[in-house]
């Protein structure tokens, strides 16, 4: 009465093989899934530094009180290691004591490729202003302003 038993409860070799293989596949995609989490924070960390740099620049450019020299720029060491070098194009516009700046900075790493970053704001500086264009860039505020007061009811 040796009689084999036909309805046994263990997996075929063919269900073995499909849940490796499904195993397998998380295994890949969770691993992928993981390593771009950790990109994901290395580009970040970057990304911080290198606005650092810039807004470290950036001040550097407003505390010069001649307009020459804060055309000229300067360069500085990061603490990273990084060397920035940075100038500035200023443009008088049609208000006196503003000026719109443009700020360049060229980030160069030992361990990337260098980097230019481009930044245009406006900056009211009197000191950067020359008396003679201030005072007529003034004195036709103030005709605008006449003329405007002449034409409200």
């Amino acid at each position: 009465m040796n009689a084999v038993r036909k309805d046994s409860r263990a997996f075929t070799l063919l269900e073995v093989l499909i849940a490796l293989a499904i195993f397998a596949l998380s295994a890949v995609v969770l691993g992928a899934t993981y390593l771009n989490v950790l990109n994901a924070y290395e580009i970040a960390a970057r990304s911080n530094e290198r606005e650092e740099d810039i807004r470290f620049a950036r001040l550097q450019l407003l505390s010069l009180p001649e307009r020459q020299r804060a055309e000229e720029g300067d360069t500085f060491e990061t603490p990273g290691g990084e060397r920035v070098r940075w100038r500035s194009t200023i443009e008088t516009t049609g208000i006196a004591d503003l000026f719109l700046v443009t700020l360049t900075c060229e980030i160069e790493a030992t361990n990337r490729p260098s980097e230019t970053v481009t930044q245009t704001f406006h900056v009211v500086r009197p000191t950067w202003a020359d008396a003679a264009e201030n005072s007529r860039l003034r004195q036709a505020a103030r005709e605008r302003i006449a003329e405007i007061l002449r034409q409200t009811p």
